[in-house]
């Protein structure tokens, strides 16, 4: 059909051809929820899961000034909030030789009601708390272990084991330490006893670069809690680093790497171990994510004039 055959039939057509028809009034659709991401890396499938986010008040960030922060943010796009800095809490499914694994478990009610959304995630994509054979802890914060129990105090994965660093489980196992921190801090003391305590008898405790399963091997990457670890799944000649919180803030810590955060327990050591990993993730040309890098978190880290730049992969499509 030509246009001037298309312009003449509609020309010719009855009026009341052109009077819409009446639309019935639609009903409320709940909105689905949006925090899931599906891609691979080799052989394995990758799910990214959004908890939810947090606000990262200006008092959590030592030398806070909001002009240059603003200024940071908005080169990302970003803004500043009332609350502070936003950052999501991602948390990570692998599907690898039959078997799933959690990066992570959110933060169930124990932050908040912008967080605890893991369910929701994992129902968006029909996978059962059941179906889980492995959580892998990177640390034992609430917005990554808060998940593993719910409001009685029950392991929410029946069926998992919970690998977790040594020296991570031992430090918040460690009576002498609660004692020594002050009191507002032995709270998450007592949270993290609390939220490994149901998997006792299946744990999985590791020291430095172990295989907790084939193809997923724990890295230690010290700092922000003195076991922090990251996991390396490795995959038909594909990488994928999962490095937990060695950064919290994207728009703000690969251009100035030495910011750091109140939660960093040892900020120097966060500081040097981050800079290692960046410098390894450029060598390598290694692909990274995080909990707390921008939604759905998957990147690689380039050298820039200032020092270092966050490059977003691409899309997958069809994972």
């Amino acid at each position: 059909m030509t246009r001037r055959n298309f312009l003449f039939t509609a020309a010719a057509a009855p009026a009341v051809a052109a009077v819409p028809a009446p639309v019935a009034a639609s009903k409320t659709i709940e909105k689905p929820f949006q925090g899931t991401y599906r891609f691979t890396v080799g052989d394995a499938t990758v799910t990214a899961l959004l908890d939810g986010y947090l606000d990262a008040a200006p008092a959590m960030i030592p030398g806070f000034d909001e002009a240059n922060v603003s200024a940071a943010l908005e080169k990302s796009q970003q803004k500043l909030y009332p609350g502070g800095v936003r950052i999501p809490v991602n948390a990570f499914m692998v599907e690898v030789g039959g078997r799933r694994v959690l990066i992570d478990a959110g933060t169930s009610s124990f932050l908040g009601e912008t967080l605890g959304d893991l369910n929701k995630a994992l129902n968006a994509i029909n996978v059962s708390a059941d179906s889980i054979d492995m959580v892998a802890l990177t640390h034992i914060h609430p917005d990554h272990s808060g998940g593993l129990i719910d409001a009685k105090g029950q392991a929410v994965f029946a069926n998992a084991q919970i690998a977790v660093g040594q020296t991570e489980y031992g430090f918040w196992h460690d009576d002498a330490i609660m004692a020594s921190v002050p009191e507002s801090s032995r709270g998450f003391f007592q949270i993290a006893r609390n939220t490994v305590a149901p998997y006792a008898d299946r744990m999985i405790l590791h020291n430095g670069e172990l295989d907790i399963l084939p193809g997923l091997t724990s890295l230690p990457l010290p700092g922000h809690t003195p076991g922090h670890a990251g996991y390396l799944l490795q995959s038909s000649n594909e990488q994928l680093l999962f490095w937990g919180d060695l950064v919290h803030m994207t728009a703000l810590q690969f251009d100035n790497p030495n910011l750091t955060i109140a939660f960093d327990t040892d900020a120097a050591q966060t500081v040097d171990t981050r800079l290692g990993m960046f410098d390894r993730a450029v060598a390598d040309n290694l692909l990274v994510t995080g909990s707390h890098l921008d939604f759905p978190g998957l990147g690689k880290v380039r050298k820039s004039a200032d020092g270092y730049a966050y490059q977003p992969a691409p899309w997958q499509y069809g994972a």
